[in-house]
C-alpha cells in the first residue's frame, strides 16, 4: 500500500504515548507510528531507523514466541516523504492532549512504522458497511509476588495495582480508587472476571476504552478527561446487542446491555483463537504465590459474607490472558530481589563500557536474545551472566504488565458466521471477533531504578494509610469517604 499517495486529510489522530504518537486512516485497516523525541533532543535519521526497527524485531522475534502468531501484529518499517509527514504533523496537531505536547512528533527522519488498526477485527475482510465494536483492557500484573525477596510482608497479601491505586489517587491523578483488581480478571473464575470488568467500567481510568467504528465512545482520552455514562455507553451498544431494538429504554435497559457486553469480552477472554506454537518457552508454575488479593473488593465481599477462600477456576492455556499471565511471570524475583542483580551489571558495565553492545542490553532483538531467556533456575552463581538473564527476563515481564489486550467485535448473521471465523454469541446476537495485543514495546533497562524506588513508595504508603486506618480519629476521616452501600430487604 503506497501510504504517501494518500491525502494527509484521510487520516486522523489516534492516540499517543510517552514514545509514540500514532495516526489512522479514516477507510483503511492502518495506523502510523511517528517515535516522539523531547525537545532540542532530536535523533538523526539512522537512530530513529535503528529504534524503529528494534521494536520491530522485538515483537517478529521474542513476543510472538510468547503470546503466539496471531495475537501479536509487529508490522513493518516504512519511508515517507517529508513533506507528507510535516502536513499530518500539522493536521493532528489541535487534536492531542496539552500534556502530550511536551514532546514532538519526528518530522525529520521519514521513517514510520505501518502497522493493523486493531480497532477492527484482523482475522478476515468484512463488508464497508458492518459496524465494528473494540474493547481495549490494559489488565496490569495478575498475581502476586512469591519470590522470598520480598521485605514487605504485605506484598504477599495485596497486589500492585490495588496498592498503587491509593498513591495515584492522593497524587492527584485520579479521584477515586478503582474496585478492578488484576487477581479477579486473570482467576479464570467467570464470577470474578464479571465483577472484575464491571468494576473497569465503573471506574476506565487508563485500564479500558471503548470503541465504535474506530471512535474513542468510552474511557479516558487523557488522565483527567474520562467519560463514565453507562446510559450514553448503552445508547451506542443496544444496537449490537438488541438489534431488532425490541428492549425498552432505561435503567434495565442500561444494565442489561452492560451485562451482555460483560459476558461477551469474558467470552473472547477465555476463548483460544491461535492454532500456533507460543514457542519453547518453559512456563513459570500459575501455583506459585496466592491467586487472589486481600484488597479485591470482591475478596471482601466474600469475608464479609462468612467466605473466607476464593474460587480460581483458572485459565485456558491457549487464550492470550494465559499467554500474558505466562511473561508476567517471568518476574520471579520481584524487584527487590532484581535491583541487586541490576547493579551488578552496571558496575560490570562501569568496567567494560564496550561489553553493551555484546550483552545485547540495546539489542539486537533476535533469537539468540529470546534463547537466552529461556533459563528459568532463579540459583544465583554469582555471575554477570545470570544477573543479565534475570533482568532481561524482568523487562520482558514488565512489558507483559503494561501491554493492551484489544478485542474487536461485529455482528454477522447465522449463515455468515464461517468455521474460519471465531464466533462469540450474546444473547441476541452473535459476533465475529479477532483478539490482539500491543503496546510490547520492551521495557528500557534504564528504568529498573525507577522501578525499585516507585515499589517502595507505593509499598510504604500503602503501610502508612492502614495504619491511619488502624487509629480510631483518623479511621472516622477514612470512613467518610468511603462508598456506603444501602440493601434493603422485604419484611
Amino acid at each position: 500500500m503506497e501510504v504517501e499517495k494518500m491525502d494527509e486529510n484521510e487520516w486522523k489522530y489516534h492516540g499517543e504515548g510517552n514514545q509514540s504518537l500514532v495516526i489512522s486512516h479514516c477507510q483503511r485497516c492502518v495506523v502510523l507510528r511517528f517515535l516522539k523525541s523531547p525537545p532540542n533532543q532530536n535523533k538523526t535519521s539512522e537512530e530513529i531507523l535503528h529504534h524503529l526497527q528494534n521494536i520491530v524485531d522485538f515483537g517478529k522475534h521474542v513476543m510472538k514466541q510468547f503470546f503466539g502468531e496471531s495475537y501479536v501484529h509487529h508490522g513493518e518499517i516504512i519511508q515517507l516523504p517529508l513533506d507528507f509527514i510535516r502536513q499530518l504533523c500539522l493536521k493532528i496537531q489541535p487534536e492531542r492532549p496539552e500534556c502530550r505536547c511536551d514532546k514532538d512528533m519526528d518530522t525529520l527522519s521519514g521513517y514510520a512504522m505501518c502497522l493493523p488498526n486493531l480497532t477492527r477485527p484482523q482475522s478476515y475482510r468484512l463488508a464497508e458497511h458492518r459496524p465494528i465494536l473494540c474493547i481495549e483492557i490494559k489488565p496490569k500484573c495478575g498475581f502476586i509476588p512469591f519470590s522470598s525477596h520480598v521485605s514487605q510482608e504485605i506484598k504477599h497479601k495485596v497486589c500492585r495495582y490495588c496498592m498503587h491505586q491509593h498513591l495515584k489517587v492522593a497524587n492527584g491523578k485520579w479521584k477515586r480508587p478503582s474496585k478492578y483488581c488484576p487477581l479477579d480478571l486473570f482467576s479464570g473464575n467467570k464470577q470474578r472476571m464479571h465483577f472484575a470488568l464491571k468494576s473497569l467500567l465503573q471506574e476506565a481510568q487508563n485500564n479500558l476504552k471503548i470503541f465504535k467504528n474506530g471512535e474513542l465512545i468510552y474511557g479516558c482520552k487523557d488522565d483527567q478527561d474520562c467519560v463514565s455514562d453507562w446510559n450514553e455507553l448503552a445508547r451506542h451498544l443496544k444496537p449490537f446487542f438488541f438489534p431488532s431494538n425490541g428492549l425498552v429504554s432505561g435503567p434495565h435497559c442500561t444494565r442489561t446491555i452492560v451485562k451482555e457486553l460483560i459476558q461477551v469480552i469474558t467470552m473472547t477472554l477465555l476463548s483460544s483463537t491461535d492454532t500456533c506454537r507460543a514457542g519453547d518457552m518453559k512456563t513459570v508454575p500459575l501455583s506459585q504465590g496466592r491467586s487472589y488479593c486481600e484488597a479485591s473488593a470482591f475478596n471482601k465481599e466474600l469475608v464479609r459474607n462468612g467466605k473466607h477462600k476464593l474460587e480460581s477456576s483458572g485459565l485456558p492455556r491457549g487464550c492470550l490472558l494465559y499467554k500474558t499471565l505466562q511473561a508476567q511471570m517471568l518476574d520471579m524475583l520481584d524487584i527487590e530481589g532484581l535491583y541487586p542483580l541490576y547493579s551488578r551489571v552496571e558496575q560490570y558495565l562501569e568496567e567494560f563500557p564496550e561489553e553493551r553492545s555484546t550483552l545485547q542490553i540495546d539489542g539486537p532483538y533476535n533469537e539468540a536474545f529470546y534463547e537466552k531467556l529461556l533459563d528459568l533456575s532463579t540459583e544465583d552463581d554469582g555471575t554477570v551472566a545470570f544477573a543479565l538473564t534475570k533482568v532481561q527476563q524482568y523487562r520482558i515481564a514488565m512489558t507483559a504488565k503494561d501491554c493492551s489486550i484489544m478485542i474487536a467485535l461485529s455482528p454477522c448473521l447465522q449463515d455468515e458466521c464461517s468455521e474460519q471465523r471465531s464466533v462469540v454469541l450474546a444473547s441476541k446476537s452473535r459476533f465475529t471477533f479477532s483478539i490482539s495485543v500491543l503496546d510490547l514495546d520492551l521495557k528500557p533497562y534504564e528504568s529498573i531504578p525507577h522501578q525499585y524506588k516507585l515499589d517502595g513508595e507505593i509499598v510504604n504508603y500503602y503501610l502508612k494509610n492502614l495504619q491511619a486506618k488502624d487509629d480510631p480519629v483518623m479511621s472516622n476521616l477514612f470512613q467518610e469517604n468511603e462508598d456506603c452501600t444501602l440493601v434493603l430487604h422485604k419484611v
